[in-house]
């Protein structure tokens, strides 16, 4: 059998006396597209930071195609073969789009010659057209040396995908990446992250729309209250009891439902 691509072990996070990660323990495949959804509060995106590293996890381990990277610093676990993006976006806003992607960059990049060379002068380095080509890849058809400030909200979204990938990682963690977009944004990036997924490239998707989620991954890890009440085919979640408790509060009764239904009507 071989490594999955994330193992995440009793993994535990507290704040003071509050657990916000109890005991969280799940495998991501190779080339698998994970969800992990969960109500407002859930712990989602604690769980983003502790397998990015942004926070250090107080019990457990996590693993990286076999390699333990708990330990390792957030930097470091960019080299390991991780990248993610953020629920907001992090683009800067003084610089072009193609400075912008290139950034991502500077994790793969050996010594300090070679970390400045990224946003060097060179106007035809290989870094630039790295940058310009995967851009061009990914759809985005603007000018590379035009102000991000100024673009639509969803093109600096997928920006902001791209730099997440130009460090070639295989493990690719998304933080709410259709948030905001309307629904042919959302469709064009469901259809870039199928397409750029390579042999070995493994998505773990934080999102709260289901539509997007439903097309885009084939398996879900669900979260309340820090823990986790479902691991499986994405397919079959909506159907889980613990995740419709979860959503939906105090589980009803067929008699109940039928009333509420027959009420609402």
């Amino acid at each position: 059998m071989p490594e999955p691509a994330l193992s995440l072990v009793n993994v535990s996070k507290r704040f003071g006396g509050i657990t916000v990660s109890d005991d969280i323990s799940f495998e991501i495949p190779v080339g698998a597209r994970m969800a992990l959804i969960g109500p407002n509060g859930a712990g989602k995106t604690t769980l983003f930071n502790l397998v990015s590293g942004a926070y250090k996890i107080d019990g457990g381990s996590i693993s990286l195609h076999g390699q333990k990277i708990d330990r390792l610093t957030p930097r470091a676990r960019v080299r390991a073969g991780l990248s993610r993006s953020f629920q907001n976006i992090r683009l800067m806003p003084h610089l072009t789009v193609v400075e912008n992607i290139m950034l991502g960059q500077h994790p793969v990049a050996s010594g300090l010659g070679s970390l400045l060379a990224p946003l060097a002068w060179q106007r035809n380095s290989h870094w630039r057209r790295q940058a310009i080509q995967s851009m061009r890849d990914a759809g985005i058809d603007v000018d590379p040396d035009s102000s991000v400030s100024g673009l639509p909200y969803g093109v600096r979204k997928k920006i902001e995908v791209v730099r997440a990938l130009m460090s070639r990682p295989r493990l690719l963690m998304l933080d709410e990446p259709a948030a905001g977009l309307n629904s042919r944004e959302t469709a064009e990036l469901s259809s870039f992250l199928k397409a750029i997924a390579w042999d070995d490239l493994t998505l773990l998707v934080v999102e709260h729309d289901m539509s997007f989620v439903n097309d885009l991954c084939d398996r879900t890890v669900v979260l309340n209250f820090g823990r986790l009440i479902y691991d499986g085919p994405t397919e079959g979640v909506h159907e889980d009891p613990l995740v419709r408790e979860a959503y939906l509060g105090k589980r009803r009764t067929a008699t109940t439902a039928r009333k509420e239904t027959t009420h609402v009507a």
